[in-house]
Parts: structure tokens; C-alpha cells; sequence
């Protein structure tokens, strides 16, 4: 099917998964192997700390690790991500088997977390509805994590899908969960960062998809929603921006402010990141909606490289002098917590 092509290259061994079987128990670790179901794994998290080995394969399951399941650490056996993956396939507007509606955006996730303290390493989380298979589904949304738990910590990790890929979100509006994204690889075409947490993107990878439309901009890397309230938003720090698109064929971010929380004022901060050609240099910022423009909010550039990067019209590409720089760092954003002893 043509949904597989997301995947291709990426897992190890397809081991589909027999949902529900429970996994070996040793002690404070639990072992999944192809057979077992990682959200049984999950479930049987009784205490604070305990880490869940997920050994290859391909999972195709959902995932919700929930508030209670605290410090918990989810990782893959072998270190390279590409040889556990896990994997779902539905949509903001797939209907629910039991009739009762559709999905949603955060309800279309493969992987969610509520739990605060919670380590991913490892290992590939995807969705890979294609909005080609479904054309009679306007809620294109396919989220591939879906995080609203503070001192989240994801390192190594493939993040993929095309629509809606990372939701870095919060449990309310008055909480400020703070989630560090570490090597991580995420990859998709529209607004695929996107949510009101403060999160720092550390050394990772972003890569726009080809896109099978006329029209550009294909897409934008970024959508934060930041609270008003929160000083901190997205943090994107030696990073780099790669695509499989032609060049200028994407936006490096436009601000997201939902309906239903029209205070946002969305906050991203790209610095000492390689922007490569596929991001539009001379227009990187787009609107999402014209009540709400870009030049409002709080997106800054500094000390970024790359084809993508040339400041061509200094008005369209907002810079941190380098005092101001000084604030915006992975230190000052997550505060006292310091995931791994790091930064």
C-alpha cells in the first residue's frame, strides 16, 4: 500500500504486532519483543522510574503513555531508531469505529504522553495515513507524537508523517511543560512542529517532504502557539533544515493561533541552525491567518547559515542582537531541569 512508502528504509524486520500480549517483566524493565504489544507494556507501569525496552520490529499500534505513568524512560533495544518503529495510521476526520465522531487533531496520534519525566530514545515514531489513499477526508491532520507532559526528553528519535508530524503541546494554557528534543530526525510538509510548549530542538534534523501540489508554499516547518503568558516558546539550536522539495519551496514558520485561544502569541527562536535551500530566504514567514500576522509575534532568527538563511529583505528575517541571543538558549529555557546533565 501506498502508506508503507513513509516507512520504507526505516525499519528493520516488519514483525506486525499482536496487540495486547503482555510483555516480559524484569524487574524495573520491561521487555517488548515482536509479538508483544508496547501499550501492554505501558499499562502494567505501577511505580515511578521504570524503563520499557522495545527490542525490532514494527509495532503497528497506538500508544498512550499516561500522567500517572511518571519518569518512565521508553526506548529501543538496539540504539539505532530505524530498527524499532512504531506506527499507526488515522486522521483529524478518520470517523472512530464506535460511531461516535472523528478523531481529531491530537486524537489522530500514534504516540501520546501526558506523563511528566518521560524518555524516548531510539527508535522511530510514525503515522502514515496519506492523504492520497483518502481523498474524501478533508482533516488531513496525522499526528505522529502528540506530548503535553513537562521534562520530556526525546533523543535519537525519528519523528514521521506529513501533516501535523510533532504536536509539543501543554495540558493547559497555564502550564509551561518544557520537552528537549535531542538528534532527533522529524520530517513532514505542513506545520510539522507545531503547539504551545516550550521546546528545545537541540541538534536535530527537520526535512521537508515532496509535495504532490501546484501551489507554494508547500508547507512550513513550524507553527507554535505559544501562551502569552510563557516567555519561552520553540528553541531551534544547531539544527538543520533539509528538504526533498525544489528550493523555496517552504516556509520556515507561521504563528498559530488557535480559535479557541485567540490570546497566543506564538514565540520560535531558529539559531546557529544550516538552513538549506529549500526554505524560502526571502520570505521565510507566512500568516495563517491574516488577523494574526507574522511581524506580531515572536519569531527571531540569529547566527543562522546556509542558502536558506540569506537575509536578502532584512524586514522579512527578525534578528537577536547578540545580548538578546544570550536569553534564548537551551540553559534558559528549561530552567533547573538539566535532561541527561545537559546543557
Amino acid at each position: 500500500m501506498r502508506r508503507r512508502t513513509l516507512l520504507t528504509g526505516l525499519a528493520g524486520a516488519f514483525v506486525p504486532v499482536a496487540a495486547g500480549r503482555a510483555a516480559a517483566h524484569d524487574g524495573r524493565v520491561l521487555h517488548v519483543r515482536p509479538g508483544d504489544s508496547v501499550q501492554a507494556a505501558v499499562d502494567r507501569v505501577d511505580r515511578p522510574g521504570l524503563t520499557i525496552v522495545v527490542h525490532p520490529g514494527t509495532y503497528r499500534e497506538v500508544v498512550t503513555v499516561p500522567a500517572a505513568a511518571a519518569e518512565l524512560t521508553l526506548r529501543g533495544a538496539t540504539g539505532d531508531p530505524r530498527d524499532t518503529v512504531i506506527v499507526f495510521d488515522r486522521a483529524n476526520g478518520t470517523q472512530r469505529p464506535d460511531g461516535s465522531g472523528i478523531y481529531g487533531t491530537a486524537g489522530s496520534a500514534t504516540f501520546t504522553s501526558a506523563a511528566p519525566g518521560l524518555t524516548v530514545r531510539d527508535l522511530t515514531l510514525a503515522n502514515d495515513w496519506l492523504r492520497a489513499d483518502h481523498p474524501d477526508i478533508t482533516g488531513t491532520q496525522a499526528v505522529a507524537a502528540y506530548v503535553t507532559g513537562d521534562r520530556s526528553c526525546f533523543e535519537n528519535v525519528r519523528l514521521l508523517a506529513h501533516q501535523d508530524t510533532l504536536f509539543a503541546d501543554t495540558s493547559a494554557l497555564d502550564a509551561f511543560a518544557r520537552q528537549y528534543f535531542r538528534r532527533c530526525h522529524i520530517e513532514g510538509d505542513v506545520d510539522f512542529v507545531f503547539g504551545r510548549a516550550t521546546a528545545i530542538f537541540d541538534r536535530c534534523r527537520f526535512h521537508t517532504l515532496q509535495r504532490d501540489v501546484t501551489f507554494t508554499p508547500k508547507g512550513m516547518v513550524f507553527a507554535p502557539a505559544t501562551a502569552r503568558a510563557n516567555p519561552h516558546g520553540f528553541l531551534a539550536v544547531r539544527c538543520r533544515v533539509t528538504s526533498a522539495a525544489e528550493d523555496a519551496a517552504y516556509k520556515l514558520a507561521r504563528p498559530w493561533v488557535p480559535s479557541y485561544e485567540t490570546t497566543a502569541w506564538p514565540s520560535l527562536v531558529v539559531r546557529d541552525t544550516w538552513l538549506g535551500p529549500g526554505i524560502d530566504a526571502v520570505a521565510p514567514y507566512t500568516n495563517m491567518r491574516d488577523a494574526y500576522p507574522w511581524q506580531t509575534m515572536r519569531f527571531r532568527e540569529y547566527a543562522n547559515s546556509g542558502p536558506g538563511a540569506a537575509i536578502t529583505v532584512p524586514e522579512n528575517r527578525p534578528q537577536l542582537t547578540a545580548r538578546e541571543a544570550a536569553e534564548h538558549t537551551p540553559r534558559t529555557y528549561l530552567r533547573d531541569w538539566r535532561p541527561h546533565g545537559r546543557p
